[in-house]
């Protein structure tokens, strides 16, 4: 059985949902991101991590500026994967996802050789303990580029779905995915946002007929209120990133952020 299906297994014989909170591998510095990333893991279910790339079209200002800080900070693909192998040893259990742009993983070796790029990336987000990698860009359309390199590394593939997503790709998604499914709050890019849409809790609710995959919110997801409204309407998982940013300097205030959330879950 993967982490994912453990995990969410025990919380829902728990009656709970899973807290899943994202960090932007290298922010401030590769060093400090360990230290924060390892407070996150200990106050959470699942972690959902970045790999910092120049131009996150899915992200706004406060995960762009995230990114800024590690790329200035030196972080590179290779030393995320580092930094995850560290966070592994000291969790074992814990399911690790992974957000990476495309473009980093066609690149990833500095050859030309594309495919070549794509194996090596998973092989070593494998050996780094990588449970699934989301890539935003990429339709499942597409998705066979990289799908049998995910499988061949037992990487589950994460997917988006929005309100506007059409039901025949939902279709798509729905039979591509692992791990769980990534519901967007709000069609739009990700940030903090006051309120739950209710078309968001609508569509929660429409895809737990369709899959038994766990059905994960995030993009806006900010408050532990938001963790409980969630629950409420039957999601399986909240994903909380850009408001964890705003206590990037009080990892004390973080901790107690994190649980808060977890104790309404």
């Amino acid at each position: 059985m993967s982490k994912y299906k453990q995990t969410f297994s025990a919380l829902k014989n728990k009656d709970k949902i899973a807290f899943i909170p994202f960090w932007m591998i290298g922010d401030p510095t590769p060093e400090k991101s360990e230290e924060i990333i390892e407070i996150l893991a200990k106050n959470s279910d699942v972690l959902e991590l970045g790999i910092p790339f120049s131009d996150p079209l899915a992200d706004g200002p406060t995960i762009q500026a995230s990114v800024n800080r590690s790329l200035k900070a030196g972080t590179t693909t290779e030393k995320c994967f580092e930094i995850i192998k560290n966070i592994r040893k000291k969790f074992p259990e814990k399911p690790i996802g992974l957000l990476v742009y495309f473009n980093l993983i066609l690149s990833f070796s500095g050859g030309g050789d594309f495919k070549k790029n794509i194996q090596k990336f998973f092989k070593d987000a494998q050996k780094s303990g990588v449970d699934s990698v989301l890539i935003p860009e990429i339709p499942v359309e597409e998705i066979s580029i990289v799908e049998q390199n995910a499988k061949d590394c037992n990487i589950d593939l994460i997917f988006l779905i929005s309100t506007n997503t059409p039901e025949d790709r939902v279709e798509k998604i729905i039979e591509k995915s692992g791990g769980f499914i990534y519901a967007i709050s709000t069609p739009s890019i990700t940030g903090a946002k006051t309120e739950i849409a209710t078309k968001t809790l609508e569509m929660v609710q429409k895809l737990k007929t369709k899959t038994d995959l766990p059905i994960c919110v995030g993009f806006g997801i900010s408050s532990p209120e938001h963790v409980q409204i969630l629950k409420k309407n039957k999601a399986d998982g909240a994903i909380i990133g850009s408001k964890l940013f705003e206590y990037r300097e009080d990892l004390q205030a973080l901790g107690k952020f994190c649980e808060e959330c977890v104790e309404v879950q």
